[in-house]
């Protein structure tokens, strides 16, 4: 498996997968409404059936309500990736 390196301090790269470009869209507004963020990029999702959107989030320009829980966040653990990301 082919490892890409992490984007750098206080940025996230964020992928959404849903079943239809509306969805997705719709997902990244709330996103972008907490945080700076790049330009979307849309993919077709595995198998041609749905949409994949990559964006990238700037959490250290992050606006209410994720100023507040960024703040409030503690939690150093990890979580384990799905079985069908890549």
């Amino acid at each position: 498996m082919e490892h890409k390196p992490l984007p750098s301090e206080d940025h996230a790269e964020v992928r959404i997968v849903a079943a239809t470009p509306e969805v997705a869209r719709r997902v990244a507004e709330v996103l972008r409404r907490c945080f700076a963020s790049t330009e979307q990029r849309s993919y077709p999702a595995g198998g041609g059936e749905g949409t994949r959107l990559h964006l990238t989030l700037d959490t250290a320009r992050a606006a209410e309500p994720a100023q507040s829980w960024l703040a409030a966040s503690t939690s150093k653990e990890q979580a384990q990736a799905h079985v069908d990301e890549v």
